[in-house]
Parts: C-alpha cells; structure tokens; sequence
C-alpha cells in the first residue's frame, strides 16, 4: 500500500506543477495525515502570521467527511482564502491539493485593520501585511468556483504526460528598412517620454504640484491613456494609472515620505483605479493622483530631517503599540536623550511626546472608523495604558473625544 500511495503521489506532483503554472497560485500537496509533501509557493507567510501547517489536518478532516468529488472553500481568521479537493481513490482518501492563498476582494485600509485587531497583531506589522495582502491574487467568486471544478476533475484522475505537436513555421519577408525606421522613431518616442518622467518624478518628490502640472501640460504623451489593449480600452487605461501609481510611490519615498504613509495613499489609490467606472474618471485621476503625492510629501516628508532624527522616527512608527520614552529611544539609538530632543524638536517643531502620540492618534482613527471595536481595546492597541489620557491626547489633535470621532464617522 505504501508503495502505491507513493506512485499516486508521484502522479499528483505533475498534477501540482500544472495547476501552480496556469493559476499562477500556491499550489500545496497534502497527505491523508495532514502533512505537506509538496509546497509549490510564491507568497512566503508573514511571521506574524500563524503558520498554515496546523490548518492542513482540519482541511483534510473536512473533505474527508464529505462526500467525493466535492472541494472545499476555505477562509482563515487572517481573511486568506484556499480552495481545496481531497485525492480520492476506492472511496478511500488519501490527502488533498490545496490552492491559495487568495483573496474575493482588493485589501482595503479597514481590511488590513480587521485582520490586525481580530488576530490581536501588533499595530506596527501594518506595512508589512499591506505588502503581503497586496501582493495576493484576487480572484472572484466565479473563478474561484471554476477553479474548485478544475481542482476535483483534476484530482480524480491520474495524470497522462501529453504530446506536443506544432505547425510549420510561415516564413514572412521581412522590410529591413521599414523595420529600422520604426525602431528609430519607437526609441527617439520612448527615450522623450522616459526624459519627461524622470523630470515629472522629481517634481513629485519636492511636492511640486506647479511644477508637476507644467511638465504634465509639456508632455501630454505621458498622461494620454493610449489603448495598450485595444478590445478593453478600460483595462488598458486602469493598467497604466496602477503604472503612474507606482512612480508617484517611488517619487514620494525619494521625497522622503516614510513607507507608512506610502502605502495608505498606494493602496486607497489602486483600490480607486479598479473601481472606475469610464475612461473620463480614470482620466480625472491622473491629476488627483500627483497632487495627492505632492501634498503628502509637502506634509509628511522627512528629507530635511538628520540622519538621527530620521532612525527616531522609523523606531517610533515601528514600534507605536509599545510603550516609548525618549531614554528608551536614545538608548536604542546609542545617543544622549538631551541631544535627541534638542535635535527632534529642531527637526520636527515639535517634542516627541507630541510626535509619538499624534502618530498614535492617527492610527487609532482607522480602527475608531470602523466601530467594530472598544474604545479601551483601540487604546491598548495603539500604546496607551490609560484611558482617560488617550481620550485627552485624541481630543488634542482632533479637537473630538474618541467617541464623538467615532460617531461622527458612523453618522
């Protein structure tokens, strides 16, 4: 027996390779103890989050209950989505493909703040699972269902190697010197449009918003939405703004814009372009798009800060759910707590206390949008240990107590 469950396993690893190569999914083999014998997988789990293998044996435990053919849609408390169909041969099961992780929908802001406050993960792996979740393939729930059709089909059958046959080959004649004059006049457009992005990506990371407009008007070329895919003109366009919303995230980080603030304008920006309607809207973001960038870097921007101050910030933000004091940084940091305040207070105009909490405050916002969560408990996630003062602090900054925030939002 165990020599021919190893010959059926053999057979579904071909079966793997397939499935991982046209989904462009993880792709994992399961065994009937719940053990992964093959692991075909793109998006490594943060370590934040819990790893899958204690899921594999509940997966299996729920195909093996049911009856043969069906598969199984799974959903984690992270919100990662899996499909999988159990192996079966005889009425006898002997593990599962599972496929996944994916996503039904685009990971939003309050997305990202559900996962984290559900699963009690430290506010300050926010960047980290944004990248994570967005790097995820979101497939709809008609796919996802064609999927666990192909999966079962798949796993009901030993896998046969086909064999590949072609066409003769056409021989075209081929105009050399048409050919060269258009690969003259493609370079001489490309390296124009390549001149006017690098000047239109500099702007942005000086928060230029003149500048970004003058040059934008200059080269109109590099904002027309041009049909890359003639049949889906929609497609093509929200392609080239995902494009357009990757340099503006590149130019901002060059701005000195920290991470944190990039991907909360990256992801509202991407989730935007997948909701446009029409090609006018798509054309209206373009501009919105820049600006934005601009303001943030007008705003946000650490560029003129010291070398010091800018370590103190990226330990503040990666560590806000802690509990932060000035020694406890400048030990951190390996410099006198007096000379960091004198310096951050030059840098920043204001003290790090007040740095420390605002930033508190500004994540506390997310969850208080939400109102799925306890003002105490969105107190202790953000840093605070007292109540009374977060509510004093939050009132300080927003001019609102943290439940008239909330209401106001909710209203």
């Amino acid at each position: 027996m165990a020599e021919k469950l190893q010959v059926d396993l053999k057979d579904f690893n071909k079966i793997c390779n397939i499935l991982s190569t046209i989904t462009k999914m993880d792709v994992r083999l399961i065994n009937r103890d719940g053990k992964a014998v093959l692991q075909i997988v793109s998006h490594t789990l943060p370590a934040v989050l819990k790893h899958l293998n204690h899921e594999f044996t509940a997966i299996n435990d729920t195909l093996r209950k049911n009856v043969p053919y069906s598969y199984y849609y799974y959903i984690n408390s992270y919100g990662l989505e899996y499909v999988a169909a159990g192996i079966w041969k005889n009425q006898a099961f002997y593990g599962s493909i599972i496929m996944g992780p994916f996503l039904s929908t685009l990971p939003s802001v309050e997305f990202i703040s559900d996962v984290i406050s559900k699963n009690k993960l430290p506010i300050s792996e926010r960047k980290q699972l944004q990248e994570f979740y967005k790097a995820l393939l979101v497939v709809s729930s008609n796919d996802s269902n064609s999927i666990g059709d192909l999966l079962v089909n798949m796993c009901s059958n030993k896998h046969i190697d086909s064999q590949l046959i072609t066409s003769e080959i056409s021989q075209t004649s081929i105009n050399k010197e048409q050919l060269k004059k258009d690969i003259a006049d493609s370079k001489d457009i490309i390296e124009i449009r390549y001149h006017y992005e690098k000047k239109l990506m500099n702007a942005i990371s000086k928060g230029d918003k003149e500048e970004v407009e003058r040059i934008s008007k200059e080269a109109n070329s590099i904002i027309n939405i041009s049909d890359r895919i003639p049949e889906s003109p929609i497609r093509s366009a929200k392609n080239l703004l995902l494009v357009l919303n990757t340099l503006c995230r590149l130019a901002a980080e060059k701005g000195g814009i920290h991470p944190a603030y990039i991907d909360k304008i990256s992801e509202k920006f991407a989730i935007l372009i997948e909701r446009a309607p029409n090609l006018p809207h798509l054309k209206n973001l373009v501009t919105v798009i820049m600006n934005e960038y601009c303001d943030a870097v007008q705003q946000f921007s650490t560029r003129h800060y010291s070398s010091l101050v800018k370590k103190a910030v990226d330990y503040i933000e990666y560590n806000l759910e802690n509990p932060l004091t000035l020694n406890e940084i400048a030990a951190h940091l390996h410099v006198n707590a007096s000379h960091l305040s004198r310096k951050f207070k030059q840098d920043t105009d204001m003290t790090m206390i007040d740095y420390i909490n605002k930033k508190r405050v500004e994540e506390a916002k997310l969850y208080l949008q939400r109102g799925n969560i306890s003002i105490t408990d969105i107190a202790f996630m953000v840093g605070f240990n007292d109540l009374n003062y977060f509510s004093r602090v939050f009132k300080k900054f927003t001019l609102l107590t943290p439940s008239q925030y909330m209401k106001n939002k909710n209203d």
